[in-house]
């Protein structure tokens, strides 16, 4: 069966419509405020509008019977795709950023929660430029296709093949029997900790803006702030406890605050792969304060208690793959760029904002890992993988290896591109594994998330494979195989 091209124009036109809807909150705020950029995003928000409109008009004759996983694969990779070059609009169009690769970097970063960008005086933005980057990343830490697939129905459109690309995963368990339905409740909580994150922010030293911003990139691990500084900027402990807490959240699954929300706080407190998570943050706090310590760089901080704070931040973070920073964590020296690069990693839970491999694969590898060592001893022990005490079927093993090697090829492929055009080793790899698991802090020159530098073709290459981390990778490259283009 060939593709149904036009229910994939139609239903880009409606996530174009609802995305004006984000636009002109920032251009709101612009007028709030004062000063420039009103007129940008004004200008950017009817291009977008009129995009989407002849979109959905094209596809309004779409059969929506006839839509498949190539249907939602090629949606969900376009939505990204497409929504990156309207968004950069605003950016371009306002002379913020003076090139079309710069604004689309920026702009993808945003998307994919990765917050790499290439801006290097945030705090000369308005107050609309601000607020539309922050809405970048807060949309796409829950995926901007979960948002519309909880409104499709008003667009009569069908929603379960766009959940499950968007969604991909080694597994996701639908708490209700209508995808729009789970939509709905993710999209529901999430808007709930992030007022929740504002609130607590705003009590403190940030102001009401400022606080709003930083609640939705930490919730959403993106990392994106007001600041040149970052939350630095504040030097206080209560922000940066705050900040961890609201980092942490986002690292977790959505769907267990939903049931936690409604009283049932057995499945957060059973949930083998959140335990995981949470003691390996433990474990690398530790080994971060102790590497401290020992070798004296905690001798320029005021007390233990800042030492300790500084580490912790530093570890949440980079395991939730939000990229915040209180302090240049690659100065700590090379063992603890190693660590940068393990936490870079595995990071969050499955169903969470987070990118990476996620906790609940790095579950299923150790566990496959220990009974492959069992049965060296007793080769006719059947020996399943259990998690939260059901067994894993072996061809979800099976994907989950798969999704392994392709990510280490991946980043291998990566590396060489990058050093190819001009990027040093230590540059190289810690960029790659950044871009890929949207994290946005890297080392050497690029230790602060700045790509201003570097090449064109480097820049458009990272913003490629950005997506591709934030899509769990297949999504993307199924669609540069020669078979997903057959009928």
């Amino acid at each position: 069966m060939k593709i149904n091209v036009l229910y994939i124009i139609k239903t880009l036109g409606s996530i174009l419509i609802i995305e004006t809807i984000f636009l002109l909150i920032a251009t709101g705020i612009t007028f709030v405020y004062g000063g420039t950029g009103g007129m940008s995003l004004l200008i950017s928000s009817g291009i977008m509008f009129g995009a989407g409109v002849l979109f959905f008009v094209t596809g309004r004759n779409a059969d929506e019977y006839h839509a498949g996983r190539r249907e939602g694969m090629l949606t969900v990779t376009l939505t990204w795709t497409v929504l990156s070059f309207f968004g950069m609009m605003p950016f371009y169009l306002g002379g913020y950023i003076d090139n079309i690769t710069d604004a689309y970097l920026e702009t993808m970063s945003g998307f994919t929660t990765t917050g790499m960008t290439t801006l290097s005086d945030i705090e000369s933005l308005p107050h609309g430029i601000l607020l539309w980057r922050s809405l970048l990343q807060w949309q796409g830490g829950i995926g901007m296709v979960v948002f519309t697939v909880a409104l499709l129905p008003m667009f009569g459109g069908s929603a379960s093949q766009l959940f499950d690309a968007e969604t991909t995963g080694f597994s996701h368990e639908r708490f209700r029997p209508r995808v729009t339905q789970v939509a709905k409740r993710l999209s529901s909580v999430y808007i709930l900790l992030t007022l929740l994150a504002t609130f607590f922010l705003w009590i403190g030293p940030m102001d009401l803006f400022d606080a709003l911003n930083h609640a939705m990139t930490s919730i959403s691990t993106g990392g994106y702030s007001t600041r040149n500084e970052s939350i630095a900027h504040w030097n206080s402990p209560y922000v940066d406890y705050i900040i961890m807490i609201s980092m942490c959240m986002g690292g977790m699954k959505l769907p267990l605050f939903f049931f936690a929300l409604k009283g049932d706080f057995k499945q957060l407190r059973n949930d083998e792969e959140t335990r995981w998570y949470l003691l390996y943050i433990l474990f690398f706090i530790i080994l971060t304060i102790s590497w401290l310590f020992y070798n004296g760089l905690a001798s320029g901080f005021h007390d233990i208690e800042n030492t300790i704070r500084q580490g912790a931040f530093q570890v949440i973070s980079l395991t939730t793959t939000s990229g915040f920073a209180t302090s240049d964590c690659a100065a700590w020296g090379d063992f603890y760029r190693l660590i940068i690069i393990l936490l870079m990693v595995v990071c969050g839970c499955g169903g969470s904002t987070s990118g990476g491999l996620k906790m609940g694969r790095a579950l299923i590898l150790v566990k496959n890992m220990l009974n492959e060592f069992r049965k060296q001893t007793h080769p006719a022990a059947i020996l399943p993988v259990r998690v939260n005490g059901r067994a894993i079927a072996q061809d979800v093993i099976y994907r989950v290896h798969i999704f392994l090697l392709v990510y280490l090829l991946l980043v291998c492929f990566s590396c060489l591109f990058l050093l190819i055009n001009g990027l040093t080793f230590e540059e190289a790899i810690a960029t790659t594994v950044s871009a890929i698991s949207n994290v946005g802090l890297s080392l050497g020159s690029l230790s602060n998330g700045n790509l201003s530098d570097i090449s064109p073709v480097s820049k458009w290459y990272i913003s490629f494979i950005m997506m591709v981390g934030r899509l769990e990778i297949f999504t993307v490259l199924t669609l540069l195989l020669p078979g997903f283009w057959r009928r």
